[in-house]
Parts: structure tokens; C-alpha cells; sequence
């Protein structure tokens, strides 16, 4: 084989297009050997959850399809990554393993131990960004301390400015004299059950599914994106938040996708709307920079004093709240959504996040795991921090006297009904004014309409009024302490 060869370790940068790691590879001639390894252990405790996975083996296919017009392919490997890449570097007479950092504590000394072995063999470790606008060291404070409030990390950020260096998908890639084997990623796919959800009925990973949702996106809701990405029975939002995760589109190319609209744009609202989605973009960085300067809010608040913070131990309101039978439509709805599709619309989520823990007064912990699992878009940084900003307990996070009620969240963001409708066919036919407090209407009109409450669905799992005095008392309680 060439003494000339270089690996490229996709990790979670599956494309080709503006991928820094693979035009490193390309830059440096002699063949390119594109390599994924399956290495859980690499990223416990937070490896990914099963929603995740079946994403990841999508995607994967997805990317070996694209390499395979360049005449190239892609090796999938499974095992500890500071061990496969050292082997398959001898193997393939690689002087070089090209990859694109990531930010995530497991993953950071990941990196670091496969950059050892990998010198040890006598092949370079070449890291390189693509996975952020801003790495997490780029912008701190005027003191060198990172940012805890987000409005002064978003102007710094602008101030900063997004690169315009964007690199071109290969033509064509240089083959190895001969192509190491592939393991057989079967630890990827989802055990076959007939409750098992059916993702590909909502969803189209790859590169190619990025492009289309960026492409519907700009062209169909950019424009009302600052009210529509609150209303979840419309198609407001750009649903991108999978495709970003496993890097199957660029950050970059998103951002100066929505900058090259935001010139051109024909009213007021569009650029309301894609000042606004430029700003999600920037809370998506935010999230990162948090969980990098405090690794330790995976699991443990930012903020100290929630350490004694009294949260109760109910299995059986976590498991109503897991599986939308809360007796409240709209949360139920959220819950069901995720369920079955792998994902929830974030305006529901905060709500479903805030019954969780200020409703049920339930550890955060719980939520953030549960999601992680069932997510197509389980993003470590963004799950910690969504969390942690509905607990109270984080980074410019919403006062924990804030509480989102469940029912007038509902009649705000899903006046029509439209979307509790559809996760909770229960209540298909129940009025308007009844939907999102049904226990409030007549038994009888209820009955008339194939309601029983307690049967066909449930009644409140607790009082709101009563749940809201309760959550101000533990908060009380824990600031007094």
C-alpha cells in the first residue's frame, strides 16, 4: 500500500461539502481513506441514545452512498478509537489521521488519547474546527472568563464575525492500493419491536435530507420564523436540529445560507424572522461554550444552591409524564410527539421540561436522560442547557418562580387545537374552550363525545394551582438554606 495516505476519522461531520477535516486529507495528497468508528465507551456516559442511533447508521449510509460517487467509500469500525485508528493507520500506511474536534468532556480526552497512540505509530493527528461558528476558547469575556448571560456572548459573536472560508466537496478522492475491511455496525440499529418507532415516517438523514430542510425552510417559513417557530402545529421551524447535530450540513453554511436571505429580504418580517433563526444559531453556540467552561453541569447545576434544592422521588408521575398521560393535552402532546417521531417542538419542550420539574418537582436529571434517549437531535451541550435553563439552575436560565402553565401555554401557542388534536386523538372531538382543561367540562357533554375521563383519558396527575405553590415552597426553602 502508499506510504502517502491519510485517514479521515468522521465523527460527528458527516458530509462532504465544507467538511474541514476531509479537505485537510485532500490538501495533503496521496490516498484518503474515510473511516467512522463506533466507540460508546469513548463517550460515556453519554453514549448515543437510541433515537440517536438509528439516526447515526441512516446517516452513515448515507455518507458511504455520497463517498461512493467519488469513487470512494467509507470503513466503519467498532471499538475504542485510540486503539482502532493506530491499527488501521499501519494498515493502510497512513502518515496522517485528519478529524474535526468536538467539545464534549468525553469526547476532549478522547482526542487527546487518540493523538498519543496515534504518534506513537508515527502518523500526525490533525484536528481541525467545522462542528461550531465559535470555538468555545474564541469568545470569552474581557476578563478571559466565558459568558454566562447570553446577550453579551451573541454580541460578541457578531462582532467576532462567521469566516467565509467554505470548502467545495472533493470531485473525486484518491483509493488506497487496497481497501481495509468493515466491521458490521449491527449495535447501531434499534431492536425490532412492534412498538418501535417508525422514524424513516418523518425524517431523511443524510446530507442530501439537510440541504432539502434548509432549502423548505428559507423559501417557505423564514419569513415568519419569529411567530411561527412558536406555534407547533404549523411548519414554523426549520427542523435543521438533527441535521446540525451529526454535522450533515455545516453551521457555516447555515448561517451565511440565512445571511445571503436576510440581504435580500422583501419585508420586515423576513428579516424579523431570519434575525431570529441567526439567533438560535448563536444559543446553539452558547450551549457548547457553556458545557465546555463547566464540564460539570452534565449532571450537576451551575448554580451551587440547587444542589439542596428537595426533589421528589415519584416513579409513577415520571412515567405518566414519560408516556404523555399527565391528564394535561398539551404536555401529553409533546410527550406523544417525541415518542413517536423523535423529536418535540421547543416550545413545547419547555413546557413539558417545566411540569417535569417544577409540576412534579422531579430532578432534571431525569428529563435530560430521558430525552437524551428518545431524540433524534440528543445534543449534549443543548440538553444540558435547555435543562438547566427550565430547572433555573444554569447559565442565564429562567427564574424558578417562572412556571409555564400547561393549560393557558396550550391555548396560546395551539389556539386551534390543531396540534393537541394530533398526538391526543382522545380528545379529537372535545370543544375548543374544553380542550386543554377537559376535567373543567361537563361529565355528561364529555361522555357525549366518547370522553371518560380516568378511561379514555386520564384526569391531572396533579393540580396546577396546587403544583405552583409547591414549587415556590421548595424554591424557598432551598434559597433560604
Amino acid at each position: 500500500m502508499p506510504t502517502d495516505a491519510t485517514i479521515v476519522w468522521f465523527r460527528r461531520d458527516l458530509r462532504l461539502e465544507d467538511q474541514p477535516a476531509l479537505h485537510a486529507a485532500v490538501q495533503r495528497g496521496g490516498a484518503v481513506v474515510p473511516v467512522f468508528i463506533w466507540d460508546p465507551e469513548g463517550e460515556s456516559p453519554w453514549a448515543p441514545g437510541a433515537a440517536s442511533r438509528w439516526w447515526l447508521g441512516e446517516s452513515l449510509r448515507a455518507l458511504d452512498d455520497d463517498l461512493a460517487a467519488l469513487g470512494s467509500r467509507l470503513i466503519t469500525r467498532a471499538g475504542r478509537s485510540e486503539r482502532v485508528l493506530p491499527a488501521l493507520a499501519r494498515e493502510v500506511g497512513a502518515t496522517a489521521v485528519t478529524y474535526g474536534k468536538r467539545y464534549e468532556p468525553s469526547t476532549r480526552v478522547q482526542e487527546e488519547r487518540v493523538a498519543e497512540a496515534l504518534r506513537s505509530v508515527g502518523a500526525e493527528p490533525l484536528a481541525v474546527d467545522g462542528g461550531v461558528l465559535f470555538p468555545p476558547t474564541d469568545v470569552c469575556g474581557k476578563s478571559g472568563k466565558p459568558y454566562r448571560v447570553f446577550t453579551p456572548y451573541y454580541n460578541a459573536c457578531l462582532a467576532h464575525g462567521v469566516t467565509d472560508e467554505f470548502f467545495p466537496a472533493p470531485g473525486v478522492l484518491a483509493e488506497p492500493t487496497a481497501w481495509p475491511a468493515s466491521d458490521d455496525l449491527a449495535a447501531l440499529r434499534p431492536k425490532a419491536t412492534s412498538a418501535a418507532p417508525d422514524y424513516d415516517a418523518y425524517w431523511r438523514p443524510g446530507a442530501a435530507g439537510a440541504t432539502a430542510a434548509l432549502n423548505r425552510f428559507l423559501s417557505e417559513a423564514s419569513e415568519d420564523y419569529a411567530q411561527g417557530r412558536d406555534l407547533p402545529g404549523e411548519a414554523g421551524t426549520s427542523r435543521l436540529s438533527p441535521h446540525l447535530h451529526f454535522g450533515e450540513i455545516s453551521p457555516r453554511r447555515v448561517w451565511h445560507a440565512a445571511t445571503a436571505r436576510l440581504a435580500v429580504g422583501s419585508s420586515s418580517g423576513a428579516t424579523r424572522g431570519l434575525e431570529a433563526f441567526r439567533r438560535q444559531l448563536v444559543w446553539r453556540e452558547f450551549s457548547a461554550h457553556l458545557l465546555h467552561h463547566a464540564p460539570h453541569t452534565q449532571e450537576a447545576p451551575l448554580r451551587e444552591a440547587f444542589e439542596a434544592f428537595p426533589w421528589r422521588d415519584d416513579v409513577t408521575a415520571f412515567h405518566a409524564w414519560q408516556e404523555g398521560r399527565t391528564g394535561y393535552p398539551y404536555i401529553d402532546a409533546g410527550m406523544r410527539e417525541l415518542n413517536e417521531t423523535g423529536w418535540m417542538h421547543n416550545r413545547v419542550r419547555m413546557a413539558a421540561a417545566s411540569f417535569l420539574v417544577k409540576h412534579l418537582l422531579l430532578p432534571w436529571q431525569l428529563g435530560a436522560h430521558y430525552f437524551w434517549e428518545r431524540l433524534v437531535d440528543a445534543d449534549l451541550a443543548n440538553n444540558t442547557m435547555g435543562w438547566q435553563w427550565t430547572a433555573g439552575c444554569g447559565a442565564d436560565a429562567a427564574p424558578y418562580f417562572r412556571i409555564f402553565n400547561p393549560i393557558t401555554q396550550g391555548e396560546k401557542f395551539d389556539a386551534e387545537g390543531g396540534y393537541v388534536r394530533r398526538w391526543v386523538p382522545e380528545l379529537e372531538t372535545a370543544p375548543d374552550h374544553y380542550l386543554m382543561r377537559p376535567w373543567e367540562a361537563d361529565p355528561s357533554e364529555l361522555a357525549f363525545l366518547g370522553v371518560v375521563l380516568g378511561e379514555t383519558y386520564p384526569l391531572p396527575v396533579v393540580d396546577h394551582r396546587a403544583a405552583r405553590e409547591r414549587a415556590l415552597a421548595a424554591y424557598a426553602s432551598t434559597k433560604k438554606a
